[in-house]
């Protein structure tokens, strides 16, 4: 009897070498991933401060006053409805004064450390 050696399938060593390449492909998109989200969210920031000093404006033009609480400017009947967190920060302890020109909030999620993202109009 004769034996047919089937020659379909891959090698070892074939299947090695495309393990390999997937990973260093991986290896290469992950920081760049991780770049772009850290951008994302930090813009992402900038516009909540943004909101948040249209709003303070806005306070300051229709209340006479020189200066706003957070509660004052963000809740259900108040300029802003809600401000979604995106990097762990937290604008409720900020105050807001006619007389300041940036605002800055300290995000402990954006991009593995305790960061300070200032917004100035």
């Amino acid at each position: 009897m004769k034996q047919i050696k089937s020659s379909k399938g891959f090698t070892l060593v074939e299947i090695m070498i495309v393990v390999v390449i997937i990973g260093l492909l991986a290896a290469m998109a992950i920081p760049a991933f991780q770049k772009v989200r850290t951008a994302s969210q930090t813009k992402a920031i900038l516009n909540n401060l943004r909101q948040l000093n249209s709003a303070a404006q806005q306070y300051y033009l229709e209340k006479g006053a020189a200066s706003a609480a957070y509660s004052d400017l963000v809740g259900q009947n108040q300029y802003i409805k809600t401000i979604a967190s995106v990097a762990g920060e937290n604008y409720s302890g900020l105050s807001f004064d006619q007389s300041d020109s940036q605002l800055s909030i300290a995000a402990p999620n954006l991009g593995g450390a305790t960061t300070i993202v200032t917004y100035s109009n």
